[in-house]
């Protein structure tokens, strides 16, 4: 019943953000480590009249749900297998770094958020995938490392890019292979972990929802289907560390599901999703006033999880409407996927539709 009238409370918040064209369509999946509660699509792949209506299989651009799905598992499989550690500085590992201010930066800094870097470029981007790396390792420190934390999607791609440093594959293909190690989660879920990466299938492509190019994305005045939104992972051939993967409902909450499973004690002994490394992950930057870990964010009173998730809870959000969390206290996941950036709402307005939805599945 508790579950029953969760879901009655949350599915019209999802209809009135329809109708308020907050976003023209979302897909939720929610569950436990053992279950899937509640599936669904609703509204259509954009506000014209006729548009396809959204189904539980529409894939969506997850932009920066990316960080800790697809960035932050490679790192952690590095290190697992011992080619990086939390602690190394990353001056010996990208010989360009080498500036005096920050030479004490390490990896768990740039996962953090604390590394220094500025959120973007002060300027417009660079076009080739090796620039990417040499600007911002020259660009100006935003305040010193580790004296506060400053979401930095500069300090992900820096990530992405260390991370393929020595490999004979981009960050997709590290993540293909990380996401691997998963564990198993019960038949009776129906989840597919296939139904996400950093290319949608040639055969989905025309019915994922799309969106809208930023206004400052002088290169792309076109609807983008299937195409990141992001300008700078465009730039990056649509594979990089802040943004770039894209994914269905079902596709997000299998890998919920199954780092819900290593969070709450069960899980291979070793690799990334190990409960010791998902334990080390989730684990609060002592960095002053952070609310992050590493890749994800984590309860706060001001939270987009709203106000009744437990002190355990971790998640994070993307630019183009989408966020996950998952409370391991509460045996829960959370999957919620908008195309807001398709002519929608404002950030702000999906924060409050964030806090409002999850609050009112507190009881499910």
């Amino acid at each position: 019943m508790a579950d029953a009238d969760g879901i009655a409370a949350a599915r019209p918040l999802l209809c009135d953000a329809i109708a308020r064209r907050l976003f023209p369509c979302a897909a939720v999946c929610i569950g436990s480590s053992e279950r899937v509660v509640w599936h669904e699509a609703f509204g259509q792949l954009t506000f014209e009249s006729g548009a396809p209506p959204a189904t539980p299989g529409t894939w969506f651009d997850l932009a920066s749900l990316t960080k800790p799905l697809a960035t932050t598992t490679v790192v952690l499989d590095l290190v697992a297998r011992g080619r990086l550690n939390f602690s190394d500085p990353i001056a010996t590992l990208v010989p360009a770094w080498r500036a005096a201010d920050r030479r004490s930066v390490t990896v768990a800094d740039l996962l953090e958020h604390a590394s220094g870097l500025a959120a973007r470029f002060a300027d417009a981007p660079p076009h080739a995938r090796h620039d990417f790396l040499t600007e911002i390792c020259a660009s100006p420190l935003a305040y010193p490392p580790r004296t506060q934390a400053l979401y930095s999607d500069l300090g992900f791609i820096l990530l992405g890019l260390l991370a393929e440093t020595g490999a004979e594959c981009r960050l997709d293909g590290l993540f293909t292979a990380a996401r691997q190690q998963l564990p198993s989660l019960p038949a009776g879920m129906l989840l597919d972990p296939t139904h996400l990466g950093f290319a949608v299938p040639v055969d989905h492509r025309a019915r994922t929802a799309p969106t809208e190019p930023l206004g400052d994305d002088t290169e792309r005045r076109h609807r983008l289907v299937a195409e990141v939104h992001d300008p700078y992972a465009a730039a990056l051939d649509g594979v990089a560390g802040h943004a770039g993967l894209f994914g269905t409902a079902s596709g997000v909450a299998a890998f919920a599901a199954g780092l819900l499973r290593s969070a709450r004690g069960t899980g291979p002994r070793s690799g990334p999703f190990s409960p010791g490394m998902t334990h080390r992950a989730t684990r609060p930057s002592s960095v002053p006033g952070s609310s992050r870990a590493l890749g994800w964010d984590l309860m706060r009173p001001t939270s987009s999880c709203g106000t009744r998730m437990s002190a355990a809870a971790f998640g994070h959000v993307g630019f183009t409407g989408t966020s996950l969390w998952i409370d391991p206290v509460r045996d829960r996941f959370f999957v919620l996927l908008t195309n807001r950036a398709c002519g929608g709402g404002t950030v702000e307005d999906m924060r409050e539709l964030r806090r409002d939805f999850h609050d009112a599945l507190a009881e499910v």
